[in-house]
């Protein structure tokens, strides 16, 4: 196996300490960010010394690539954009710190989902259609990384796809935006103009997740080892067990000790040179 090592700001000498505790050939820079350790054998050590150094780590196999992947399945708050939308419309009626609260402890997986997603909709009773235009407009910004990834993926014939706890409002425009291949995520319940304060349809939960995702993989004729999921909450989990590689991007502690690699450091594009892409 290659010992992928990634970060902000890599020292010459943790470089040569994971060469070293690894036994492996050689060291090859892959991008001002990341580098391969050749043939590196696993260690106990490494988790702590990349730990302290700030550094992801990931051992891949040398001839794997991107276009072996037949679908990438992303989450969508936290994950392909940067904020929780639904903090954000809470924020419109002040509401922003006590539903930023309940989102982080159901992502955590201490608290029901549906529960959880039922109360923090509650608080957005009355907010007009603007209000979901306003914050699309004004505080939906992709994750660094983002773009790169995905034109990457698309480029190698990897299918793309968004399941996410979020909202078709969003979702739907970064379909468009970002030619996204499937789309799953909960609708807000519109009367004349105006939010209800509930969920239309059926609530897109850590069990929604999967049964989309399964869906598409079943639609598209896919195995399990052909799939690349990347999320960040509890709710991820359910769907990223379905996947050949699971990535934890910037994520929970309980996501990230069950997935393939956990990426703390770096952005979105750290996901590509565990491809060789």
């Amino acid at each position: 196996m290659d010992l992928i090592l990634q970060g902000n700001d890599i020292e010459t000498g943790d470089l040569k300490t994971l060469a070293k505790l690894t036994g492996a050939s050689g060291i090859e820079q892959l991008t001002p960010k990341a580098f391969r350790l050749k043939d590196a054998q696993q260690d106990p050590g490494v988790p702590a010394l990349c730990e302290r150094a700030k550094l992801d780590y990931g051992y891949v196999p040398p001839e794997r690539r991107l276009a072996d992947y037949r679908l990438l399945v992303m989450d969508m708050d936290s994950t392909l954009i940067t904020i929780e939308t639904i903090d954000e419309l809470a924020d419109l009626v002040g509401l922003k710190t006590e539903v930023a609260a309940i989102t982080e402890a159901a992502m955590r997986g201490e608290i029901d989902y549906d529960d959880s997603l039922r109360r923090r909709v509650a608080v957005l009773k009355g907010l007009g259609e603007d209000a979901l235009q306003r914050v699309y407009d004004e505080r939906v910004t992709l994750t660094p990384g983002a773009e790169k990834l995905l034109a990457a993926a698309q480029s190698a014939g990897v299918k793309t796809m968004l399941v996410s706890g979020g909202f078709t409002y969003v979702t739907d425009r970064l379909q468009t935006r970002l030619r996204l291949d499937y789309a799953r995520s909960n609708c807000l319940e519109l009367v004349d103009g105006k939010l209800t304060g509930g969920i239309a349809g059926e609530i897109v939960n850590a069990d929604g997740k999967r049964e989309a995702l399964l869906e598409v993989r079943d639609q598209l004729g896919l195995s399990r080892e052909q799939i690349v999921g990347i999320g960040d909450g509890a709710n991820d989990l359910k769907f990223m067990g379905e996947c050949g590689v699971s990535i934890a991007f910037h994520a929970k502690p309980i996501v990230r000790g069950q997935t393939t690699y956990a990426l703390n450091y770096v952005d979105l594009s750290g996901v590509l040179p565990l491809f060789n892409a």
